[in-house]
């Protein structure tokens, strides 16, 4: 049966759908970045107000910008912007439902003028982004917003029409300015430390460029809330949506499956109000910072611990590396020894217990998460997640050793060859830059952590550099599976 808002009614009773009138629910925030994880938290978000008969004037208008958004564009408009979410327990059971919350779909490249006066409404109080870490166009190492990409560049001409989400989000805000309407709250949902912060940084800079008095004004009356975001949510394969069919006889094109487990904490910052999210379960607070650290530095920077090791052992699924009690060690290690002494105290949160669910989380059969989407774009995840952990273990005399291996690991891998011979496909926006650094190493073991548009100057660090050459030297000569062992020993 295909999913859109006439079969509702027909669907089997073990699908929970929306049982509150979506003609009656009207958006009140625009999300750019329409993937699996919006689908799957800060939309799911939403519909459980909507369904708890609250927040009917918070739906969310989606917004895809890149040429590869028109599929979900598609998708959208044959669904009436409805999707099913399945939540997969490791004992194989699947809670399913039908997500309401997105009630229009707007693709930019067709129509950039609908979509800035839909953020220049008055309706409209957020402006919301899961535009993933490299979309904030700044250098990871210096945090300065690059000026001189092309497309920013372009968005800047006088006359231009839009094309970025910087030009058609400051396009908006300059009418509403002009209207005399307050400006939207800029709400980040990426996986960056002080998302918020960087926000404010990136789209003021923007501002400052395209018109200084719009920069003045966002900074005296605009709000970007920091925020942490939590669930492993994998890319959809062709196996979800069969499943789905096969289970409930439900046709869905881009269906979303995720992990049970879900967090948001927020940072009570809004401009023209927000959803009463906390009624959901979202922590709404005051400082995210303890949080965002926590998140950031034990699940998304062991992510990339078993991620490199794992693909150069032969793993190809996430629970298949962290079921090897060789990772899940190494994993806790590194939480334990280098990532736990780095963080602030967590009001609320066991983090013992929060160490071990994590290391359940990654064992979850269900979820088929790959390694090779762990290994995707490191160049914007590194430097954000773990970087910041060999940092401060520098500055305060801390263990560095297993945080120093994950990077060790990253630069094999990044030589786009396994252990095997076999060819690895490096997908990061600086492949073409980093596969021939990488591939110097072996007359050259500090060709790659040189890179200082990278790495900064932990170059300069002498005892990050020998434990660095040390592991690398291993990785080359033992490969990956004797180096953990090493490690653990």
């Amino acid at each position: 049966m295909k999913l859109n808002s006439h079969t509702l009614d027909d669907f089997i009773e073990d699908v929970a759908v929306p049982t509150y009138d979506r003609t009656e629910v009207t958006a009140g925030i625009v999300h750019f970045g329409v993937g699996g994880f919006h689908r799957a938290h800060q939309a799911m978000y939403v519909d459980r107000l909507l369904q708890q008969g609250e927040a009917s004037d918070w739906g969310i208008c989606g917004v895809g910008v890149l040429p590869g958004d028109r599929r979900m564009k598609d998708v959208m408009d044959a669904q009436d912007c409805l999707y099913t979410l399945a939540l997969k327990y490791s004992d194989g059971t699947w809670d399913t439902r039908v997500i309401g919350s997105i009630v229009e779909y707007l693709f930019a490249p067709d129509d950039p003028e609908a979509v800035i006066e839909k953020m220049a409404s008055e309706s409209v109080k957020i402006v919301s982004l899961t535009i993933t870490e490299g979309g904030y166009n700044f250098s990871a190492t210096t945090g300065e917003f690059d000026a001189d990409n092309p497309a920013i560049k372009a968005d800047l001409e006088d006359g231009a029409v839009p094309s970025t989400t910087f030009g058609l989000v400051c396009e908006a805000l300059t009418r509403r300015k002009d209207r005399g309407l307050k400006p939207f709250t800029i709400m980040s949902c990426d996986n960056i430390e002080g998302n918020g912060h960087i926000a404010q940084s990136t789209f003021t800079a923007f501002a400052q460029l395209k018109d200084p008095a719009l920069a003045e004004w966002l900074t005296a009356e605009g709000a970007f809330p920091n925020s942490m975001v939590d669930r492993i949510t994998p890319v959809t394969t062709p196996e979800v949506i069969e499943g789905l069919s096969a289970r409930y006889a439900i046709d869905d094109q881009w269906p979303v499956a995720g992990e049970p487990f879900t967090q948001w904490v927020l940072e009570d910052n809004f401009t023209l109000g927000r959803p009463p999210f906390e009624d959901v379960g979202v922590q709404v607070v005051d400082d995210v910072t303890p949080y965002e650290l926590m998140k950031l530095r034990l699940l998304n920077a062991s992510h990339q611990a078993l991620a490199y090791f794992g693909y150069l052992s032969g793993y190809r699924l996430v629970h298949e590396v962290a079921q090897d009690s060789l990772f899940s060690e190494f994993l806790l290690a590194y939480m334990n020894n280098e990532a736990t002494p780095t963080l602030q105290p967590v009001p609320g949160i066991d983090l013992d217990d929060y160490k071990r669910t994590l290391i359940e989380r990654f064992s979850n059969p269900e979820i088929r998460d790959t390694v090779a989407r762990l290994c995707a774009e490191s160049s914007d995840r590194i430097p954000k997640w773990l970087l910041p952990v060999i940092r401060k273990n520098l500055e305060t005399g801390g263990e560095i050793v297993l945080s120093t291996a994950v990077v060790a690991s990253w630069a094999r891998y990044a030589e786009g060859v396994d252990e095997q011979g076999q060819p690895i496909e490096i997908v990061d926006q600086l492949a073409d830059s980093l596969i021939p650094i990488a591939k110097k190493q072996h007359d050259d073991p500090t060709a790659f952590i040189a890179n200082r548009a990278v790495f900064g100057d932990l170059i300069d660090n002498e005892r990050f550099v020998a434990e660095y050459t040390k592991q690398l030297d291993s990785l080359h000569s033992n490969g990956a599976r004797a180096t953990l062992q090493a490690l653990r020993a």
